[in-house]
């Protein structure tokens, strides 16, 4: 499913890659540099809880956050291309968002593989979390088979292969 998604987005990757946008602006684009809001300690261990264990909900989990990630990843590539004709700043900030959710991605993985009873679960999370962590945030390293092969294992041990 979520190999799908990503391969119906590609058009657009693609797309957004070709360069002919004769309309770029000379403004910087938006990177907030906001951290995410703080969570209540008790309901991050009230989520953890209810998924601790339930193979299903976190492969439910799973599918949200790559497909979630899917959405930014999306977003941050045409960042990234917007900023490499606004000067090093604007590159700077772009790659420091792009880093920063990259890490949120691979962190998310890893912390559902600790939540995970199921071998064959936490070990396909577990090397999904290296594989996104390797990508050191180089959103460009990243393609339809590169994005097969992350995903390939969650999905056999989730049973949507």
């Amino acid at each position: 499913m979520r190999r799908l998604a990503f391969l119906i987005v590609l058009p657009f990757l693609a797309a957004g890659c070709s360069g002919g946008d004769d309309t770029a602006t000379a403004a910087t684009p938006a990177v907030t540099g906001a951290s995410p809001a703080a969570v209540d300690p008790s309901v991050a261990a009230a989520g953890d809880k209810a998924l601790s264990g339930n193979t299903k909900a976190i492969c439910d989990q799973a599918a949200r956050t790559s497909t979630s990630f899917g959405q930014t990843f999306i977003t941050d590539l045409k960042l990234k291309i917007d900023a490499a004709s606004q000067g090093k700043a604007a590159e700077s900030q772009a790659q420091e968002k792009i880093d920063r959710d990259v890490s949120n991605y691979s962190d998310a993985l890893a912390q559902m593989a600790k939540l995970a009873d199921d071998k064959t679960l936490k070990a396909a999370l577990t090397q999904m979390s290296k594989q996104v962590k390797a990508l050191k945030g180089d959103v460009t390293k990243l393609n339809a088979d590169k994005m097969s092969t992350i995903t390939g294992s969650l999905d056999k041990a989730c049973g949507t292969s």
